[in-house]
């Protein structure tokens, strides 16, 4: 199943392809090691076959959305965590008093 993302979305690599493609006008092949496992990026747009254009910090490529998540979710997701935290820890258990 294809994952959906607009326009803008920030995406972050969650499993490196086997390969990567230039997003240029005359598309390339390249080695994968040309982005990096959990580098994040700016999706451009959609382009047929179920490929996501994105803006990384090394150039654009071409990726299937099996290799990608949002990257605005999981920094949502860590910030609830991290909130979740640091509440629990304000929770303080007292000794009983005797009176």
């Amino acid at each position: 199943m294809s994952k959906e993302f607009a326009v803008g979305d920030r995406v972050r690599v969650v499993t490196m392809p086997p390969y990567v493609k230039t997003a240029d006008p005359m598309p390339m092949l390249r080695p994968p090691n040309v982005i990096q496992l959990g580098e994040e990026g700016t999706i451009l747009d959609r382009r047929p076959g179920g490929y996501w254009s994105i803006h990384f910090s090394s150039g654009k490529f071409l990726l299937d959305s099996q290799y990608l998540e949002s990257a605005d979710a999981t920094a949502n997701n860590a910030e609830a965590l991290e909130a979740e935290v640091i509440e629990s820890s304000h929770t303080e258990t007292l000794p009983p008093t005797i009176e």
